[in-house]
Order: C-alpha cells, then structure tokens, then sequence
C-alpha cells in the first residue's frame, strides 16, 4: 500500500491558461520536496530577431509576442526606443496611448475572470460548461471583451497585433466624431463592469495569503502606460536601472528565465502589487467598487486576484471615457523619431504586470542588443513558492483535488506561457 506521505503530482498541459506549461509536486516523507512550474515551449528568440532591425520596427515584431497584450509590447517597445532617441511622446499622443491601452486591459482581463478563471470559483470544468448553466453571465463577460476589443480596433487599427501604432506614436489619430460611437459602447461597458464586481466579491476564496516583496510601476496616475518602478519594501528607480536591480537566470525545468532582485529577493508584479502599491491613485468610482467588494488598501490573498483585474475592469473603462471627453486631435500623429546611437529602455503595465524592453541602437538607428523581461518569468519563482506552501497546507486532499486546486493557484496569476489553451492531462505516481 501506498504510504500518503509519498506521493508525486504531474499535470502535463495546465488548462485554461494562455500557453502550454505543466506542473510537477513532489512530496516525501509528509513534507513538500520539490514544486516546479515547468514552461517547456521553445524559446522564440525574438531578441535574437531584433538584432539588425530599424529602430522603427521594434512595436510591429514584439506585438506578435503575444496576441492577448500586443499593446503592452508596443509600448515598451516604443519607451525604450524614443528614450534611445531623445524623443518624448506626451500630451494627446499619450492620452491616445493610454486609451490604447485601457482597450488591451478591458479585454484581457475579461477573457481572464470570465473564460479562465471563473469556473474553478464556480466548479466548472471550464466556460462551455458555464455557459450552459448560466449564458447570461457569460455574455456579459464577452460583451466586456468585445468592448475593449472595438478599441483596439478603432486606435490600433485591428484587436490583434495593432498596425497603427508606431515609435513616436500613430500612423493616424481619429477624428473627436470617431470616439463619440465608442463612448456610448463604454458607458454600457461600465454597468456590466460594476456588475463584474459585485458578482466576483460573492466567490468563496481560500485562505491564503503570501509576503513576496510587490513591484509595480509609479506614475502621476494610476499605472498603465509608463512610470518608474518601485516597491512595497521602499525600492524606487527608473526604467534605465531596471537591470541593476532585477537579474534572470536560466533553471533546468523551464525555457523562460527566472527572474529576482539582484540582492536575492523574490517579488511579484501584476494586479495585486498594482492595487496595493497604487490603490489612491484610482477612480472615485473604482475605490467605491473596491470597497463594496470587501478590498482593503492591500491584498496579499492570490485568490482575490481574480477581484483585484474585475475592479482594474472598472477602471479602464472610467478612464477611457474620460479620456475620451477630454481627447482633442493632436497636432500631428506622431513626433519625429531621429535615429542615433545610444541605450533606451521602456516599462509600461501590461494586464499581468511589469513589461521591460531594453534596445542598444548604433548611429543608423539599427539595433545592435536587446533584451525583453515580460511579466510571467517574473512571477515565476513567486508562483512557485506559493505553491510549495499553498500545497503542503493540503497534503490531507486525495490527488485528484488537490491537483485541482494547484491548477486554480497557477491560474491566479493568468500566466501568459504564449496565447493556447491544453485540457489536463494528470499522472500520479506514489513511491
């Protein structure tokens, strides 16, 4: 018979999470030996294809990094380069940057909370099976994507890998008639975002609750589209130090790099540190939501991550309509962006968190290093740790639950592995 105190978890394809990752938990003697998050696609080498490019194409080859946060890859891109260059890309070319972006926040997140994330609140095998039940609140859910969606599409030309962005800004703005019909859309959005809220606060979350260090970005509002990064343990710098104080390391177990403070240090980016390091810095009307559904000024229980992206849904959607009753038609549609040699770096916040991009141009503007840091190889090392202690907390659950419930932690961190989605496949294996 086997002994309960020994035993081995694998799921070799994680479902409802964007890319194909397994996890592997290994218990011995009743104590945790060993949790792994293995990411095994290849890697992709798009720093390798950027050696040699333009200076100007950089937001059009690292949009196709991901088809859920292109935005988010577009404007690092764009940071880094026009710092390289000397170029600075503010008022209404910023404003329109950041309704971009609120587009590309509205309809992750929805896809997140409602397609991947909800059903395992409310003991579903997935969103088929959860509409079944309940289309209404599942056409709610898309009906927010498909806003956020409209967005990207009038601003970036198209929802997926936007052609009009570009370095110093757009190749076109639009007109103040050419907002006015999605103005309308949001404010529709904005009922079924309240609503979000209200119906994710009623989840019965696990208790649990972790101390990594947060790292978010710092701005003038609430982080979205640049900022210097700080975190809750006092650490401040700008995106041009972001390598003196995160370093990466290659493990055996994963082709995405590991992520810490150069002191050792474990930190998590994303929502939670978003929210707690930045909460005052919200809309009147998403603190009022916030609050309604029981978030404190800080969160550290993983599980009410899914509450914290629900409350950021709220928001963009606030902040797009303001940006859009206040948009007036920049002068130009773009800023000039002269090539020159020098180092640029951008951060900007994409749905999961902290997105770094580093580019060393030559005279001619050709880019001759750079370097990519996206938001789950940071929180790789941080989602670990939970595990290990989320997991032996409940070594009393036969393999089968808890194998379930270790899938729903991973999917509190909506890890981007790349943009597809594998059903379980589960061995156990008892020594």
């Amino acid at each position: 018979m086997t002994h309960r105190h020994d035993r081995t978890l694998k799921v070799g394809e994680l479902a409802r999470v964007e890319g194909e990752g397994a996890l592997y938990v290994r218990v011995r003697g009743g104590d945790v030996a060993e949790v792994r998050l293995d990411i095994y696609e290849p890697p992709r080498f798009f720093e390798a294809f950027l050696r040699g490019r333009a200076h100007t194409e950089p937001p059009d080859i690292t949009a196709r990094i991901c088809g859920i946060c292109p935005v988010a890859y577009q404007t690092s891109a764009c940071l880094a380069i026009e710092e390289a260059c000397g170029a600075t890309v503010d008022g209404p070319l910023r404003d329109l940057r950041r309704l971009l972006y609120c587009g590309e926040w509205i309809e992750s997140h929805a896809l997140h909370v409602y397609l991947l994330h909800a059903p395992d609140f409310l003991g579903y095998h997935g969103a088929v099976e959860l509409a079944r039940d309940h289309r209404d609140i599942v056409e709610r859910g898309l009906r927010l994507k498909k806003a956020g969606n409209t967005l990207m599409e009038v601003l970036g030309g198209r929802a997926i890998h936007p052609v009009n962005v570009r370095v110093g800004g757009f190749y076109r703005v639009p007109a103040r008639a050419e907002l006015a019909p999605l103005a309308e859309m949001l404010r529709r959005a904005l009922d079924d975002a309240l609503d979000t809220v209200r119906w994710a606060a009623g989840f019965e979350f696990p208790d649990f609750v972790h101390d990594h260090e947060y790292l978010a970005l710092s701005a003038d509002r609430y982080p979205i589209e640049g900022g210097d990064l700080r975190s809750g343990a006092g650490r401040a710098f700008p995106a041009a130090a972001f390598e003196d104080h995160i370093t990466e390391e290659q493990v055996p177990h994963s082709t995405a790099l590991h992520a810490r403070f150069t002191d050792g240090g474990t930190y998590l980016t994303g929502p939670l540190a978003r929210y707690s390091l930045n909460r005052h810095l919200l809309s009147p009307l998403a603190l009022e939501a916030a609050a309604g559904a029981g978030l404190g000024a800080e969160c550290r229980n993983p599980f009410r991550s899914v509450l914290v992206r629900a409350v950021e849904i709220v928001y963009a959607v606030d902040e797009a309509l303001r940006l859009i009753a206040g948009y007036e038609p920049p002068d130009r549609p773009a800023v000039p962006v002269e090539p020159r040699a020098g180092t640029g770096h951008g951060v900007s916040e994409a749905p999961r968190g902290v997105l770094y991009h580093r580019y060393d141009l030559d005279a001619d503007g050709l880019i001759t290093a750079a370097r990519i840091v996206p938001p789950t190889s940071q929180n790789q090392t941080a989602i670990e740790d939970d595990l290990r202690r989320f997991v032996a907390a409940r070594l009393h659950l036969d393999d089968a639950e808890l194998t379930r419930r270790c899938e729903q932690a991973i999917r509190n961190y909506d890890p981007c592995i790349s943009c597809s989605t594998h059903f379980l496949d589960l061995t156990v294996e008892r020594t």
